[in-house]
């Protein structure tokens, strides 16, 4: 069994279920699992003797769409392709992924996926739960072929064709549930616990607007049945909260999921900023987690606070939604949106948002040997630079790392004893060959004359 030994001028441990930042201490990692947390320095193997570095927890991701962001990236923002300023998930993201993954081969498809892949673990994350169309199962074959730890999350829906019109009106179309039931049960029998365990599958209805009550209901028994998480989204928009009342007695998003037994610790819903103050209450009485990606609503003007979630006692945990894939960018959009938005400068405080995305995150998941470093827990760590002139000179390693730190200063990043980024690159394959193939698939779709129509609607 080989060893490795990582340095860190800081090391985040705990003590007594919190957090606790050691000084100059090393983690040893024994095959898969971490053995030792010690200051003096232990025998090993391979040895990464790098003064400067912050060791965590590897941070989990629990809500990120690696194709379907890559399809509006540097089309979407300021404003564009929003009819009537309607949400692009109508106008460009489900209508082109839908387009997307018909038009490209498996191939190509492949290299979008190692290309979102390759930006995940080179913005820190360890793990990342990753809803996309079922008819994108390459997802699955990047994340084993790359080393991240991946909760594969393929769609379900009542109504795969859900756009908006030139009016900004949305229409929904279809009835796919049974099919992509029987997708998704295929796609679990060939990909759950693949890739020694790292490779596993979520239930995940698309949203509440494209989900019918059968199928919601449906989705939750299957989930429970065999135990694996659900997640959606919910109030993403006021157009989907708006259907949702009209179609059930004025109900509101999560007042629907309630209504179906959805609503309960094994659900993540993403987004859900409008929803009511009493929707919070409800969801934080029923112990379902917010997934917050505040970032990719801020490019709208919309206000997606952390703290907002957190104050009426939903748990939360900071996801990047696509947008970016940088896991410490999003932390600290959380925070300052946040703190805007309450007008305080204590809330989405910087230990709150990294438990937020180790060790609360973990447990969502139910896995508690992640999200800790720990002898015997699983050897999942993100360690990032400290030593950069941003972020120097330093007093608070946790303050630097959600206030000035960004994905430029990832050092490593290890799943499962793998050490898959070292000095920020990745180790198995060539990062621009990776990008280029991606650049390339991508651009098939924008060349179609309906991206044209959506881009510049």
């Amino acid at each position: 069994m080989s060893t490795i030994a990582i340095f860190g001028s800081y090391v985040l441990s705990r003590k007594n279920g919190a957090q606790d930042v050691l000084r100059d201490h090393w983690v040893l990692v024994e095959g898969k699992t971490i053995a030792a947390v010690t200051r003096d320095k232990p025998q090993a193997d391979e040895v990464h003797d790098r003064p400067g570095r912050f060791v965590l927890p590897g941070l989990l991701n629990l809500h990120n769409h690696c194709f379907s962001e890559a399809v509006a990236r540097s089309h979407t923002e300021d404003g564009n392709g929003r009819r009537n300023n309607q949400s692009i998930v109508y106008t460009v993201l489900l209508p082109l992924t839908k387009r997307g993954a018909d038009l490209l081969s498996a191939e190509e498809r492949m290299a979008v996926a190692r290309l979102g892949i390759l930006q995940l673990l080179k913005g820190g994350a360890t793990t990342v739960m990753e809803p996309f169309r079922n008819s994108i199962p390459e997802m699955f074959d990047a994340a084993e072929e790359m080393g991240i730890r991946f909760y594969g999350a393929p769609y379900l829906f009542s109504t795969s064709d859900a756009k908006a019109g030139p009016d900004g009106v949305v229409h929904y179309a279809g009835d796919d549930g049974t099919a992509d039931m029987a997708t998704w049960d295929a796609l679990y029998r060939r990909w759950n616990n693949r890739g020694d365990g790292r490779i596993s599958l979520a239930m995940s209805p698309h949203a509440t607007d494209t989900c019918g009550p059968d199928l919601l209901k449906a989705c939750a028994a299957r989930a429970r049945e065999l135990g694996v998480p659900i997640t959606t989204h919910m109030a993403q928009s006021r157009a989907e909260v708006e259907t949702i009342g009209k179609r059930y007695g004025g109900r509101t998003p999560a007042q629907y999921l309630d209504w179906l037994g959805l609503l309960a610790p094994d659900l993540m819903a993403a987004h859900c900023m409008f929803s009511s103050d009493d929707d919070l209450k409800l969801m934080a009485a029923r112990g379902m987690t917010v997934l917050n990606c505040p970032r990719v609503f801020a490019r709208a003007g919309v206000t997606a606070a952390f703290s907002r979630f957190a104050e009426h006692g939903v748990r939360t945990v900071v996801g990047t939604d696509g947008y970016n894939m940088d896991l410490l960018g999003e932390l600290n959009a959380a925070s300052l949106i946040s703190k805007i938005t309450s007008a305080r400068a204590d809330v989405a405080n910087s230990p709150e948002l990294i438990e937020a995305n180790t060790a609360i995150a973990a447990d969502v998941i139910k896995r508690p040997d992640l999200g800790r470093i720990e002898p015997g827990a699983t050897a999942d760590l993100t360690v990032v630079d400290l030593t950069h002139p941003h972020l120097q000179p330093l007093f608070d390693p946790r303050r630097a790392l959600i206030a000035l730190a960004n994905r430029a200063n990832i050092d490593q990043v290890m799943v499962d004893g793998r050490m898959l980024i070292d000095a920020g690159r990745y180790l198995a394959a060539d990062e621009a060959a990776i990008t280029a193939a991606g650049n390339a698939a991508i651009g098939k779709i924008w060349d179609l004359p309906e991206a044209q129509a959506a881009f510049n609607g």
